[in-house]
């Protein structure tokens, strides 16, 4: 059946921005980029370290999100972290405002969230380690 999920579709209204911002930014590797001459759109593949992918999709004149967050559909994409102090710093060197954090009820882990560059809620959810 179901062994994981292999990879997350992203559609976004400046190419080059949110490449950035995934890339440069969040540190995502590629693993291909195509430009779709029939569609005129981009496709960038993107590998985050746990092996999980990110497809990166431009088309031209992409329908607005309805609301935020709380639309029917995806409602956010979370990446783990180690230190979710660590990551805040790294993301307000950029600019990157980043919510308050807070501690999840159920399980007493870190979370805060931030946007990408098309507002998309993105959470950071921090993993602690135990030795």
């Amino acid at each position: 059946m179901i062994q994981g999920i292999h990879h997350t579709a992203i559609i976004c209204s400046d190419y080059t921005r949110s490449k950035h911002f995934y890339t440069e930014i969040l540190g995502f590797k590629i693993i291909a980029e195509n430009f779709r001459q029939e569609r005129s759109s981009y496709k960038l593949d993107l590998r985050l370290p746990d092996g999980a992918q990110i497809e990166l999709f431009s088309f031209p004149d992409p329908a607005a999100r309805p609301t935020r967050p709380e639309a029917c559909g995806l409602r956010h994409l979370a990446f783990v972290v180690n230190s979710i102090d660590k990551v805040i710093l790294h993301l307000a060197s950029y600019g990157i405002e980043v919510e308050p954090v807070r501690v999840d009820q159920y399980t007493n882990c870190r979370y805060t969230f931030f946007q990408d560059p098309d507002g998309l809620p993105l959470e950071l959810y921090e993993i602690r380690q135990t030795v």
